[in-house]
């Protein structure tokens, strides 16, 4: 299955076994989507949420 990255146009290649809630990233820009939904033909991905590193400030 192929996806067109949000941020940067290119094809993101995605695993006919993926689930949903898992991160898939772009090959080219390297940003990180999340699967929001799947269906046999098609998958559904928002941009994955970056957890900041929490230092005890």
């Amino acid at each position: 299955m192929k996806k067109e990255c949000q941020e940067c146009g290119a094809e993101i290649n995605i695993p006919d076994d993926i689930l949903v809630g898992e991160i898939v990233a772009c090959q080219d820009c390297g940003s990180d989507f999340e699967v929001t939904s799947k269906t046999q033909n098609s998958v559904e991905l928002k941009p994955a949420e970056s957890v900041g590193e929490d230092w005890g400030q």
